[in-house]
C-alpha cells in the first residue's frame, strides 16, 4: 500500500475507528457527519509508521523474487527521508515487526500452510452499512484467525480487551475468509510499541457473531438513521462535538452535586462512583475550555469571558551569536553555559536505540519501585495488599 493509500484509509460514517462512539452513542455519528476532520501531526506520524511497518513485513515475511526485494529495499531507503523517520520510529517499528514475525512463526508451528495477509480487507457490511476496514496483519492457521493492529501513538493506552475497533476488523476478516478456512477461534492483538504494551483478546467465532448481532447491528441501524439516545462516557474522548455536547454536560454536572459534601460523610460506594467520573470531569472541563477558546477566536464571544494577550517570556533570537559575544568579552563560561549532563533514558533510547543502549549500559539502569497510585479496579496491575509492608521506608 502506498503512502497516499495509507493516509486515505476510509473514514466512513460508521467506520471501525469510531465504533466505540456510534455503538455507545448512536446519534453522535450523524451529529458529527458534516464536521471537517483535519489530520493531526500525530495521525500523520502514525500513518508513516504503518507504511514503514508494512514495507518491513513485506520484505521479511512474504515471498519476494529478486526484483521485488530490490524494489522494497529501495522504498525502505527512500522512506528514511520521511520527516517523521528517526531512531524512535525505527526502534518501535522494529519491535512491532519482531512481534508479528514471532506470532507468524507460532502460526506456522500449528499449521505448515499458515497464511499471513498484510493490509487485509475487512468487510463487515453485513452488520454495518458500508462497513469496511483494513487490518494491519491477519494470520490464519489451523482453526485460528488472528488480527494484529499497530498503535504507534503513546499518549493514550489502547487495549484489545473488548475493543470494538479490532473486533470489527476481526469480524470483517472472518466474513472475508471463512469460506476458505475452517476458523473456530478469533484472536485480536493490539501492539503499542512505544508504551511496551501488547494485549490479546480471544473469542470463539460464535461469541464474535453473537456480539455482532446483538450489539453491533442494532447500534448501526440507529446510528445510520441518526436515532437513539445520546450517552456520555469514555467514547467521548475523540468526538468532534465533545466540547458543547449537552448529554455529556448533563452526565458530568450530575457528579458535581457531591462537590460541597464532606468526603468523610460519603459512603465507600458513593466515593467509588465519584472517583469513576473525576477524571472524566477534568477532561470535560478542558474540552469545554477548548470549545470556548475556538469560538472566541472566531469572534463569537462567550458571555463573561474575553480573549487577552497571554504572558510571554523573553527569548534570545540567535543563541550562537549571543554565545560568541559573551565569549569575546571574556565572560566566564560557567556564567552563561549550562553544565554538561546525560540525557534521559527515553531520549538516549531514541538516539542510540533501545537494544543498543541496553547492551551498553543496561546494568546501570534501574527501575525504582513506583509510589502507590489509586486507579480503577479494572486496571491490569496487581493490587497492593499492604502499603505498610510493600512500601516500607518510602517517603510520601
Amino acid at each position: 500500500m502506498t503512502a497516499q493509500a495509507h493516509s486515505e484509509r476510509a473514514h466512513a460514517l460508521l467506520g471501525a475507528s469510531k465504533a466505540s462512539q456510534w455503538i455507545n452513542c448512536p446519534p453522535s455519528a450523524r451529529l458529527q457527519e458534516h464536521f471537517t476532520e483535519t489530520p493531526s501531526e500525530y495521525a500523520e506520524e502514525g500513518t508513516a509508521a504503518h507504511e514503514l511497518s508494512e514495507q518491513r513485513l513485506q520484505r521479511r515475511l512474504t515471498l519476494c523474487d529478486a526484483k521485488r526485494r530490490a524494489e522494497l529495499d529501495s522504498k525502505l531507503e527512500e522512506f528514511k527521508q520521511n520527516r517523521f523517520y528517526g531512531p524512535e520510529m525505527e526502534n518501535a517499528v522494529s519491535d512491532y515487526c519482531d512481534f508479528v514475525e514471532e506470532r507468524f512463526m507460532e502460526a506456522k508451528a500449528r499449521s505448515f500452510d499458515a497464511v499471513i495477509l498484510l493490509e487485509a480487507q475487512a468487510d463487515f457490511s453485513e452488520w454495518v452499512p458500508d462497513g469496511k476496514g483494513i487490518g494491519d496483519v491477519v494470520l490464519i492457521s489451523d482453526g485460528i484467525l488472528e488480527v494484529i493492529d499497530l498503535k504507534y501513538g503513546q499518549g493514550v493506552p489502547v487495549s484489545a480487551y473488548g475493543n470494538p475497533q479490532i473486533r470489527l476488523y476481526a469480524l470483517g476478516a472472518w466474513a472475508e475468509y471463512n469460506l476458505f478456512y475452517d476458523i473456530r477461534e478469533v484472536r485480536m492483538t493490539i501492539v503499542q510499541p512505544r508504551k511496551d504494551s501488547v494485549t490479546t483478546d480471544s473469542l470463539t467465532v460464535e461469541e464474535l457473531l453473537e456480539w455482532a448481532e446483538n450489539i453491533v447491528r442494532p447500534a448501526a441501524v440507529l446510528a445510520d438513521a441518526g436515532e437513539g439516545e445520546f450517552a456520555a462516557g469514555d467514547h467521548c474522548r475523540w468526538c468532534k462535538v465533545k466540547g458543547n455536547c449537552r448529554a455529556r454536560a448533563d452526565a458530568n454536572m450530575a457528579a458535581v452535586a457531591y462537590e460541597f459534601q464532606d468526603p468523610a460523610l460519603l459512603t465507600p460506594d458513593e466515593i467509588g462512583a465519584i472517583l469513576a467520573v473525576a477524571e472524566q470531569l477534568q477532561v470535560w472541563a478542558k474540552d469545554v475550555q477548548g470549545f470556548a477558546f475556538d469560538q472566541a477566536m472566531k469572534g463569537q464571544g462567550i458571555p463573561g469571558w474575553k480573549l487577552v494577550e497571554g504572558r510571554s517570556n523573553r527569548a534570545i533570537t540567535d543563541k550562537d551569536s549571543a554565545w560568541k559575544v559573551l565569549e569575546q568579552h571574556t565572560i566566564e563560561p560557567d556564567k552563561y553555559l549550562k553544565p554538561r549532563e546525560l540525557l534521559g533514558i527515553g531520549e538516549l533510547e531514541k538516539r542510540i536505540g533501545k537494544k543498543e543502549l541496553a547492551k551498553l549500559i543496561g546494568d546501570l539502569i534501574i527501575k525504582p519501585q513506583g509510589k502507590p497510585v489509586l486507579v480503577v479496579g479494572t486496571d491490569p496491575r496487581s493490587e497492593i495488599n499492604s502499603a505498610e509492608n510493600d512500601f516500607a521506608g518510602e517517603e510520601f
